[in-house]
């Protein structure tokens, strides 16, 4: 299609609806991007399990690597979303880079990703919840109690408008990282644990290398379970539209959730293991029961007993939390799929926003929906929530996610250096070096979850829908691709709307 074309082009959507403009700042748009990593399960659920079986008390250097390439691909990405403000983020910004057809495979596939975090979600917060409850107040609860009462209140708190959202998360958030912080600062503070800093911890070499005396360890293993602490930070840019100065704040908010994230992740990280000791890390974490001592130990130690219950507790509120960032971020791709429509219909109810609050309610009570049956057959087939239901999900979800990073990495190349769009933003490191060695990372963190796909799932790798996990990526890409075709051939016009709905107006603009 010419230029001139793209200008005359007037796509069929009379009746797109806007989410609420300026509804959040810099400050809500972090908490809920960084809300979706976590931080605090991304901790202490994910760093034993590097240290165990990864690259031993070198986790940390994990981190640092992980940093290094997501700070490459977030330049890139940030760049983009100073020119293109969609809700569909991700969807959006392949299809310009890449096309319409790949475009929608992926917006398929990512939205498929959020809709099952969620569920992922619902799993570990309920099982956290339940050993809370008996723990600390002696009596049992079953677990799905807990999982029904957090899909409610996700539906509640979506409905209105998302500054209240951003408001509840920024409170959890901030909770977590003041217990982890504390419990790092207090090892500072007593100059380290028995063998000090141990700054070889921090080496980049040693991510690299497999857990000393530990068979079964994988440097591989380690490297992409630090990846996996950051799932959900490009979420940044789906809040665009309802950004106060979305050209700004979203290039602003990505940066700061990649490599402010990734400096807080090194640094607790780090003085988790030198508390502990770098051997007395590695033993502790090849049993779950003992894994989280890596944590607890110098938290009871340095600050007391009532650190470890502040540290369980906000396990609890801080699953919730990325369990809500993640309905968020399923709702608006749900939303942005819906009101490019394909038909008039999805465009009038699935792409419809809140009258009063702007918010995408429709969608939100959807991926609701989706969400409870995921978690309801789960508990009929007698699965274990944290075991299998988290595992499984999450595993699925970031096989999804990775690809379409990978994916925008490259559009973002081809966008400006391809495409030749907005060449006084075309630049050799930011637009094409940085996402090009972004990209090749990603997908090479790809690569480590396949190898290492069995050790990820534990248990869990008998069940069926592990085994199935590659082939509904693969399958959900080509039905998206496969729908795009379609319109290209039947529906020129529909097609030509695909990932065109930005901010500015219901087209590309040039």
């Amino acid at each position: 299609m010419t230029q001139t074309e793209k200008q005359e082009f007037t796509p069929p959507s009379p009746s797109v609806q806007r989410l609420r403009r300026n509804a959040v700042g810099t400050i809500g748009v972090i908490f809920m991007a960084v809300a979706t990593s976590a931080p605090i399960t991304a901790m202490v659920g994910n760093v034993p399990i590097a240290v165990g079986f990864g690259n031993g008390s070198a986790a940390p250097a994990g981190y640092l690597v992980a940093t290094i390439v997501l700070g490459l691909f977030a330049l890139g990405y940030a760049t983009m979303a100073k020119h293109i403000t969609a809700t569909g983020a991700f969807y959006g910004f392949i299809s310009h880079g890449l096309g319409r057809i790949v475009g929608m495979a992926s917006g398929f596939i990512i939205t498929m990703a959020y809709v099952v975090f969620e569920a992922a979600l619902v799993g570990i917060f309920s099982f956290f919840a339940a050993n809370l409850v008996r723990s600390e107040l002696g009596f049992s609860v079953h677990w799905i109690v807990f999982a029904l009462g957090m899909l409610a209140l996700n539906a509640i708190l979506t409905y209105f408008d998302v500054n209240l959202t951003a408001k509840v998360l920024g409170v959890f958030l901030v909770a977590e990282i003041a217990i982890l912080a504390l419990g790092a600062l207090a090892v500072v503070v007593h100059g380290g644990g028995p063998e000090g800093f141990v700054p070889e911890s921090i080496n980049p070499l040693n991510a690299f290398k497999p857990a000393e005396g530990v068979a079964v360890a994988s440097a591989g293993l380690g490297l992409f379970f630090a990846f996996w602490s950051w799932v959900g930070f490009e979420s940044t840019a789906m809040y665009g539209e309802e950004s106060r100065d979305p050209k700004k704040i979203i290039p602003r908010a990505t940066m700061f959730a990649v490599l402010g994230v990734g400096a807080f992740y090194v640094f607790v990280s780090w003085m988790a293991i030198a508390g502990t000791g770098p051997q007395e890390s590695i033993a502790l974490a090849q049993d779950s029961a003992t894994s989280s001592e890596i944590f607890f130990g110098p938290a009871r130690e340095y600050l007391g007993a009532w650190s470890v219950t502040a540290f369980n507790i906000l396990l609890v509120t801080g699953s919730f939390a990325c369990g809500m960032a993640f309905h968020n971020c399923a709702s608006r791709y749900l939303y942005a799929l819906g009101r490019e429509g394909l038909s008039l219909r999805l465009q009038r109810t699935l792409g419809a926003t809140h009258p009063k609050h702007g918010s995408p309610h429709v969608a939100s009570f959807v991926q609701t929906g989706i969400a409870t049956a995921i978690v309801l057959l789960f508990l009929a087939a007698g699965m274990d929530p944290y075991g299998e239901m988290y595992v499984v999900l999450a595993i699925l979800g970031t096989m999804a996610i990775l690809i379409v990073q990978a994916l925008c990495a490259f559009a973002v190349i081809a966008y400006f250096h391809v495409g030749k769009h907005h060449p006084e933003s075309a630049h050799w490191f930011k637009t094409f070096t940085a996402p090009l060695l972004g990209g090749i990372g990603m997908l090479y963190v790809v690569y480590l979850l396949w190898e290492h796909k069995e050790d990820a799932a534990g248990s869990a790798s008998g069940t069926l829908l592990f085994t199935l996990t590659p082939w509904i990526v693969v399958g959900t890409f080509v039905t998206g691709g496969a729908i795009a075709a379609y319109f290209r051939f039947r529906d020129p016009a529909r097609y030509e709307l695909i990932g065109r709905i930005v901010l500015e107006e219901a087209h590309e603009r040039e």
